[in-house]
Protein backbone atom coordinates (compact mmCIF):
# COMPACT_ATOMS: atom_id res chain seq x y z
CA UNK A 1 0.00 0.00 0.00
CA UNK A 2 1.86 3.64 -0.83
CA UNK A 3 3.70 2.17 -3.71
CA UNK A 4 2.57 2.50 -7.82
CA UNK A 5 2.26 -0.80 -9.26
CA UNK A 6 6.18 -1.45 -9.58
CA UNK A 7 6.45 -0.96 -5.89
CA UNK A 8 9.12 1.97 -6.27
CA UNK A 9 7.62 4.99 -5.34
CA UNK A 10 4.92 6.71 -3.64
CA UNK A 11 0.99 5.78 -4.85
CA UNK A 12 0.17 8.88 -7.50
CA UNK A 13 -2.92 9.00 -9.46
CA UNK A 14 -2.35 10.91 -12.24
CA UNK A 15 -3.61 14.21 -13.58
CA UNK A 16 -2.68 15.48 -16.92
CA UNK A 17 -1.90 19.11 -17.55
CA UNK A 18 -0.56 20.58 -20.37
CA UNK A 19 1.51 17.48 -20.66
CA UNK A 20 2.94 17.49 -17.37
CA UNK A 21 1.76 14.81 -14.84
CA UNK A 22 0.57 15.72 -11.04
CA UNK A 23 -0.15 13.73 -8.19
CA UNK A 24 -2.99 14.99 -5.77
CA UNK A 25 -1.84 17.51 -4.18
CA UNK A 26 1.03 18.25 -6.52
CA UNK A 27 1.63 20.63 -8.63
CA UNK A 28 0.58 24.46 -9.53
CA UNK A 29 -2.21 25.81 -8.44
CA UNK A 30 -5.24 26.09 -11.42
CA UNK A 31 -8.29 28.42 -10.58
CA UNK A 32 -11.71 26.58 -10.70
CA UNK A 33 -15.15 27.77 -10.07
CA UNK A 34 -17.40 25.80 -7.19
CA UNK A 35 -20.20 26.23 -5.69
CA UNK A 36 -21.46 25.97 -2.08
CA UNK A 37 -24.26 26.93 -0.10
CA UNK A 38 -23.89 30.24 1.46
CA UNK A 39 -23.58 28.69 4.78
CA UNK A 40 -21.31 26.71 4.44
CA UNK A 41 -18.78 28.96 2.81
CA UNK A 42 -19.21 31.47 6.09
CA UNK A 43 -18.72 28.85 8.10
CA UNK A 44 -15.43 28.27 6.48
CA UNK A 45 -14.51 31.96 6.47
CA UNK A 46 -15.49 32.39 10.09
CA UNK A 47 -13.32 29.50 10.15
CA UNK A 48 -9.99 30.67 8.44
CA UNK A 49 -10.80 33.95 7.19
CA UNK A 50 -10.51 34.81 3.24
CA UNK A 51 -7.30 34.38 2.72
CA UNK A 52 -6.89 30.66 3.51
CA UNK A 53 -10.57 29.89 1.91
CA UNK A 54 -8.97 28.17 -0.85
CA UNK A 55 -6.18 26.11 1.35
CA UNK A 56 -9.21 25.55 3.08
CA UNK A 57 -10.79 23.48 0.66
CA UNK A 58 -7.66 22.29 -1.28
CA UNK A 59 -6.78 20.46 2.40
CA UNK A 60 -10.98 19.00 2.49
CA UNK A 61 -10.76 17.65 -0.77
CA UNK A 62 -7.17 15.93 -0.80
CA UNK A 63 -8.69 14.55 2.43
CA UNK A 64 -11.70 12.92 0.46
CA UNK A 65 -9.50 11.84 -2.30
CA UNK A 66 -7.49 10.12 0.20
CA UNK A 67 -10.22 8.32 1.85
CA UNK A 68 -11.76 7.44 -1.41
CA UNK A 69 -9.01 5.68 -2.28
CA UNK A 70 -8.52 3.21 1.13
CA UNK A 71 -12.32 2.45 0.49
CA UNK A 72 -11.23 1.31 -2.77
CA UNK A 73 -8.66 -0.56 -1.87
CA UNK A 74 -10.54 -2.32 0.93
CA UNK A 75 -13.28 -3.14 -1.32
CA UNK A 76 -10.83 -4.53 -3.89
CA UNK A 77 -9.32 -6.55 -0.71
CA UNK A 78 -12.63 -7.88 0.68
CA UNK A 79 -13.35 -9.17 -2.85
CA UNK A 80 -10.30 -10.89 -3.31
CA UNK A 81 -9.60 -11.92 0.79
CA UNK A 82 -13.32 -11.82 2.20
CA UNK A 83 -14.92 -9.38 4.81
CA UNK A 84 -12.66 -6.70 6.93
CA UNK A 85 -13.41 -6.61 10.83
CA UNK A 86 -14.25 -2.66 11.43
CA UNK A 87 -10.52 -2.82 14.29
CA UNK A 88 -8.67 -3.95 10.88
CA UNK A 89 -10.39 -0.81 8.98
CA UNK A 90 -9.53 1.41 11.48
CA UNK A 91 -5.77 0.32 11.84
CA UNK A 92 -5.77 0.58 8.20
CA UNK A 93 -6.49 4.14 7.87
CA UNK A 94 -4.22 4.97 10.67
CA UNK A 95 -1.46 3.14 8.50
CA UNK A 96 -2.66 4.71 5.48
CA UNK A 97 -2.32 8.15 7.51
CA UNK A 98 1.31 7.20 8.66
CA UNK A 99 2.63 6.25 5.29
CA UNK A 100 1.49 9.57 3.14
CA UNK A 101 2.81 11.93 6.38
CA UNK A 102 6.08 10.44 6.49
CA UNK A 103 6.11 10.41 2.76
CA UNK A 104 4.91 14.18 2.80
CA UNK A 105 2.27 13.44 0.39
CA UNK A 106 -0.92 14.19 2.39
CA UNK A 107 -1.32 15.80 5.94
CA UNK A 108 -2.35 12.69 8.31
CA UNK A 109 -6.12 12.82 8.82
CA UNK A 110 -6.87 14.87 11.85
Amino acid sequence: MGSDSSGSGPLRFPVLMAEATYGIGEGPATRVSLSLPEGTAEAIRARVGKREFSAFIAEAVERELRGQVLDEYLADYESRKGPVSESARQRAREVFDEVFAEEGEWPAAS
